[in-house]
């Protein structure tokens, strides 16, 4: 099969498991546990299903204009994509074009290293320190472009906004990315930033704090030169990317400020009673500024603890990579749900 010489041969990213049973705690996949907004609801409800035989606005101007109106930003200054990892992936498409390596940490998003294997993008990964913090030294080298979670994934640990800055300070150069996704949880975003600096882009989704992973809305914020540039690759790839559905239900996601605010709220605070619980359970973490703990048993081998958890239909996240094939990423659900975890890891350790 001499065909088969000129495919693209690729490592995929491999999503968290979708599990579908009827009584089941899904802690695996950082979703939201509360619904979206009422007026995601309402809108959705009354949808004028006509709209769906026309194509969607192109430039997704109404979702952009109301991103840009959240965040007082010129709507010059936003990309909307199906998702943040459509919009990372059009970041590298875009941007990383350099023979320069790329670089970003080496635990981190396991889609970052999927891409640029995929697009030919050269890349070396920077190790976290012993306390899984990015060292932001490691990224002052010459390079073809720079891109981190913040916090990071899978560890939650937030950077400071000054050393963000000292990155992109040192890489005037080059396109620097700061993702996100978990950004609503705990931290400080880079999105002040956009002003000072025309090399930064800030990576946002709709799929954590607002709800909505299942409709696939996210967003790069940046000058307008680095916009129009993700635009043209945009039109030139896929000219119809949002949905007439993701669009309208967008926008009425980022108008209700008071439901956001009431469920961040909830997820911080069943965070933080979650690691109370977990630290007196013998379980170690770094301080979680996103969505979900990233913890390791000090006897019980992670996953010793992820099969027995997956018996009883409650899904965490396990890596089987090195440095943290010991760890389990524990998403935060409803504080009824972390009630019950906490009472089946109490069990279930105390019986070893």
């Amino acid at each position: 099969m001499g065909w088969e010489s000129y495919v693209r041969k690729v490592v995929p990213y491999v999503p968290g498991e979708q599990p579908n049973e009827a009584k089941m705690i899904k802690l695996n996949t950082n979703e939201n546990p509360y619904p979206p907004a009422p007026g995601v609801a309402k809108l959705l409800a009354g949808f004028d299903v006509d709209r769906l035989r026309l194509y969607p606005e192109p430039t997704c101007k109404v979702l952009v204009d109301a991103i840009a109106e959240y965040y007082g930003l010129d709507s010059s200054q936003v990309f909307v994509g199906v998702g943040s990892d459509d919009v990372l992936a059009m970041i590298f498409l875009t941007f990383f074009n350099d023979k320069k390596p790329i670089v970003f940490p080496d635990i981190t998003y396991s889609f970052y290293d999927v891409w640029a294997d995929m697009l030919r993008i050269p890349y070396e990964t920077k190790p976290l320190d012993e306390k899984f913090k990015i060292k932001k030294e490691d990224y002052y080298g010459e390079n073809g472009g720079v891109i981190f979670p913040n916090p990071n994934a899978p560890t939650g640990i937030l950077m400071e906004l000054s050393e963000i800055e000292d990155i992109v300070a040192h890489n005037r150069d080059v396109i620097v990315v700061v993702d996100e996704a978990y950004i609503d949880f705990g931290g400080v975003s880079a999105l002040p930033l956009i002003e000072r600096y025309d090399n930064l882009l800030v990576v946002q989704t709709f799929s954590k704090s607002r709800s909505m992973a299942g409709m696939r809305i996210g967003y790069a914020m940046g000058n307008p030169k680095l916009i129009r540039y993700i635009n043209d690759v945009k039109y030139s790839f896929n000219s119809y990317t949002m949905n007439q559905t993701a669009l309208a239900l967008g926008v009425e996601a980022m108008r209700d400020k008071e439901y956001f605010e009431e469920t961040r709220a909830k997820i911080i605070a069943t965070r933080e009673w979650t690691k109370q619980e977990l630290k007196r359970l013998g379980f170690s973490f770094g301080d979680s500024k996103s969505n979900f703990i990233f913890a390791t048993h000090e006897t019980v081998p992670a996953r010793e603890i992820f099969e027995a958890l997956r018996k009883e239909n409650i899904y965490v996240r396990y890596f089987s990579k090195e440095r943290i094939d010991n760890y389990l990423r524990i998403s935060i659900g409803t504080q009824t749900e972390m009630e019950t975890l906490i009472r089946f890891l109490e069990t279930y350790l105390t019986h070893l």
